[in-house]
């Protein structure tokens, strides 16, 4: 009886994909032959693959820049769906790559870097250095919380203010909890919740849309409410949506407290209700941008979305449903040519049309290494839940 109530349950949540729309497989396998050609046009392991730049060329930054994580992170997830050695093999390098930044009080995205490749290879081999690696991380990144602020301090500075935190600061919490559980630590436990709780409080309009950046106080009052890398201050930056909503929604499998479910959902209806939202539910790379229609679309923001709706329809009850299939419409809107490369193309990133920070003139309708990685994170997610449904 229980066992049919389960089924039943399931069906009800994730019944509309009886049928899983994606070949999660044959993206996979894609996936591989395009890497395969960014491992040779990338032998030197101090320059991680970001971009593309305005010439064509392939755009690849040093191990601290903040994106430097994620290529090892997406071979891992390779590794996880074709259990190859060779996957197994170029994914430990390329995160090993980055290992000296364990060491770097420097930045707050050390959960990007660090946690990404190193938590995704200790998670699939129980490698004891990358346990090692990544408790260091995390006692760097924990030099950045002020208990007088009760945030972690992003940026060291923004124009004339000393203490701004961005919504994607959300995203570096996971990290911080697998520490805690790892170590013990409980006051790394206590740090994501008065982050995550000043966030709540501050980051967000009452339609549940966020603010980029807030500047802050000594004391941890607001000083100013704006935006770094969105249209204006009083917009919807889309790739900074779906930080929160991805970090809200781990706040809640990691504390199970309410609160954080509800702003989860909250995003998430602000995100799928907004009627700027095109039918491919891929968003331009900001809600309010002037000329929508005729503005970019940002992949890696429908990327980190779906993978981030597959988790939470898993906790909403019947709000699940509505999720599981908004992800589903995103990965098959990034699976099709509109976003998916050609073999071989676009500097053998798997993904096109993402932005950057368009106000900054920077990384307009280009390939981003952090869209690949999130693409491949959902796809798993997603795969995972169409057998659970069977």
């Amino acid at each position: 009886m229980k066992k049919t109530l389960l089924l039943l349950l399931s069906c009800c949540v994730f019944g509309a994909s009886a049928q899983s729309k994606i070949d999660v497989k044959k993206e996979f396998a894609f996936a591989a032959k395009q890497y395969e050609g960014m491992l040779k046009a990338h032998p030197d392991y101090s320059k991680t693959p970001q971009s593309t730049n305005k010439d064509g060329s392939p755009r690849d930054m040093p191990t601290e820049w903040w994106c430097s994580g994620f290529f090892g992170g997406s071979l891992w997830y390779i590794f996880e769906e074709t259990k190859s050695p060779f996957w197994k093999e170029v994914a430990h390098n390329w995160s090993m790559a980055v290992k000296k930044e364990q060491f770097n009080t420097g930045t707050h995205d050390l959960g990007f870097m660090l946690y990404c490749p190193f938590g995704n290879g200790y998670r699939l081999t129980k490698n004891a250095e990358y346990k090692d690696i990544m408790l260091v991380g995390a006692k760097s990144l924990a030099t950045r919380f002020d208990p007088n602020v009760g945030l972690i301090k992003s940026w060291n500075k923004l124009k004339q203010y000393n203490y701004p935190v961005i919504i994607d600061n959300m995203m570096n919490l996971e990290f911080l909890f697998w520490a805690a559980k790892t170590s013990g630590n409980k006051e790394m436990y206590n740090l994501c919740l008065s982050h995550a709780d000043s966030t709540l409080k501050n980051h967000f309009r009452p339609d549940g849309s966020s603010f980029h950046v807030i500047c802050y106080d000594e004391k941890g009052q607001p000083l100013a409410k704006i935006t770094h890398q969105g249209y204006s201050d009083a917009s919807a930056w889309a790739r900074g949506q779906a930080w929160a909503m991805y970090g809200y929604t781990v706040m809640y499998r990691e504390t199970k407290q309410k609160k954080y479910l509800d702003m989860a959902e909250k995003i998430a209806n602000f995100y799928l209700n907004n009627p700027n939202l095109p039918a491919d539910k891929i968003p331009y790379w900001d809600f309010n941008a002037p000329n929508i229609p005729n503005e970019e679309r940002d992949a890696s923001a429908g990327a980190v979305t779906a993978s981030a709706l597959l988790e939470l329809s898993t906790y909403t009850g019947k709000k699940g449903k509505e999720y599981f299939k908004a992800a589903e419409t995103m990965l098959t809107s990034l699976s099709s040519p509109e976003y998916k490369a050609n073999l071989g193309e676009n500097n053998h990133f798997i993904l096109k049309h993402s932005v950057g920070a368009k106000p900054l003139k920077s990384e307009i309708d280009v390939p981003l290494v952090y869209a690949d990685y999130y693409y491949l994170e959902a796809l798993l997610r997603y795969q995972s839940l169409s057998k659970k449904k069977k």
